[in-house]
């Protein structure tokens, strides 16, 4: 990557700026309420509940959920939608045979991913405008207001998603990452300035805050050495003749990550715990004795709360791997049919028995440095009572769409400057072929 071959990037700097001017035009809609909230209530409130789930909801929503903006679901429920209909496509016979239809069976599922979208937002939407009336948000409670505050929300989601389509289409990297890595970018600044003024005034003495700071770039750093860890699987391909000619055997690896799961375990298993604690932290207390049993034991910081946001980790990264991201049972047949082979491991189904032994070893260590992420800062956060949410799944999230972005922008300029090498090859053929002529 250097300047001047960006400068001469014209394709990738307007896809650069289409996406920065998308990416604004999100930011702005964080600022326009929802009708018929009290905006003085609902600022005093969340000020009070900043230190607690608020700010965790304030983190995954840019902000919007503080000021309940028109995008106060964010695009969780899309992300939901789509975690939800993928396990499904691995374990419903008709949704994986339409998966393997190609364009058409893609764009069912896409359709099948939008109502599960619509469906998800309407819920959470009428359980939140169910919630600002109990907590007394609401300047005029009732069918009215939760009608308007519905359709509100479900548009905002709708919208967003998208904008992240466009993005991911027209722009450059992928539209739903990069829209809740902005969301959570734009809420650092304001939770490091707290953080600070906590330690200006005492409450946090400077050696826990240089602590959190160093605490915050090693686990950066750890992130970004696990998520590009392989295991790497030794393939050879035997002699093959095509015609009259033979070509010599090669040999390639099969790369298996730590984590093929991405951050997939670690949404899905926050989006779960969250739904109860987001309905009661605007119920201003007002919860009946289920939710409230609930909230006893499986809020944040709770050793139930630990267990289970562990456990789910570890189970989503399991399931998620075998059934999505990497199928063993795909990759032998594949492997199968390219004439591709594990030395020493029969092709077909003693290829899929030892690659499925392989990444059950490597998801122990994988889903337990989830896990480990994802639980580290909710623990010092209960201990040491940091005043803003310094979560593993946005250090996952961010480090990993700041990775996939650089990729994509280098892959287009290496692209662009492989054009100019066959548009300047091109160039000379023409040019001898002009002179031959003249000669002859």
């Amino acid at each position: 990557m250097s300047w001047g071959a960006f400068g001469k990037a014209t394709e990738l700097r307007g896809r650069i700026l289409f996406t920065l001017g998308l990416l604004i035009v999100y930011r702005l809609g964080t600022y326009i309420p929802v009708p018929g909230i009290d905006g003085g209530a609902l600022r005093d409130f969340m000020e009070q509940a900043s230190t607690g789930i608020g700010g965790i909801l304030n983190m995954f929503t840019g902000g919007a959920i503080s000021r309940m903006g028109i995008f106060a679901l964010g695009i969780m429920p899309y992300i939901s939608a789509s975690i939800i209909v993928q396990l499904l496509t691995a374990m419903v016979p008709q949704l994986e045979q339409l998966k393997k239809e190609g364009e058409q069976g893609r764009k069912k599922i896409n359709q099948y991913t939008r109502y599960g979208t619509v469906f998800l937002a309407t819920f959470q939407a009428y359980g939140l405008a169910m919630s600002l009336e109990a907590g007394d948000l609401a300047h005029d409670p009732g069918w009215f207001f939760r009608a308007s505050c519905i359709i509100t929300l479900v548009g905002g989601t709708m919208f967003l998603m998208w904008l992240g389509e466009q993005i991911t289409q027209r722009g450059i990297g992928n539209g739903i990452s990069l829209i809740i890595f902005v969301g959570i970018i734009a809420e650092v600044p304001a939770a490091l300035a707290q953080f600070f003024a906590s330690g200006r005034s005492g409450a946090i003495s400077p050696v826990v805050i240089v602590g959190v700071l160093l605490m915050i770039v090693a686990v950066i750093a750890f992130v970004v050495f696990m998520e590009r860890s392989l295991r790497k699987i030794h393939i050879q391909y035997p002699r093959r003749q095509v015609g009259m000619k033979v070509y010599d055997g090669g040999s390639s690896h099969l790369p298996i990550k730590v984590n093929p799961a991405g951050v997939i375990p670690a949404i899905f298993a926050s989006s779960l715990l969250l739904l109860p604690t987001t309905l009661a932290t605007f119920s201003g207390g007002q919860t009946g004795p289920v939710m409230s049993t609930i909230l006893a034991y499986f809020g944040p910081g709770q050793p139930l709360y630990l267990l289970f946001f562990g456990g789910m980790i570890v189970f989503f990264t399991y399931f998620y791997t075998h059934n999505v991201s990497f199928k063993t049972d795909d990759v032998a047949d594949n492997l199968k049919n390219q004439n591709g082979f594990i030395p020493g491991i029969r092709p077909g189904k003693r290829t899929s028995e030892y690659l499925e032994y392989v990444v059950n070893r490597v998801l122990v260590l994988g889903s337990l440095y989830l896990a480990a992420v994802c639980l580290l800062p909710e623990i010092l956060r209960s201990q040491l009572a940091i005043p803003f949410y310094f979560g593993g799944t946005s250090v996952l999230i961010v480090v990993s769409v700041t990775m996939d972005t650089i990729q994509q922008v280098q892959s287009h300029l290496l692209a662009h400057q492989y054009e100019g090498l066959i548009e300047k090859s091109q160039l000379r053929g023409k040019r001898r072929g002009k002179k031959g002529t003249a000669r002859r």
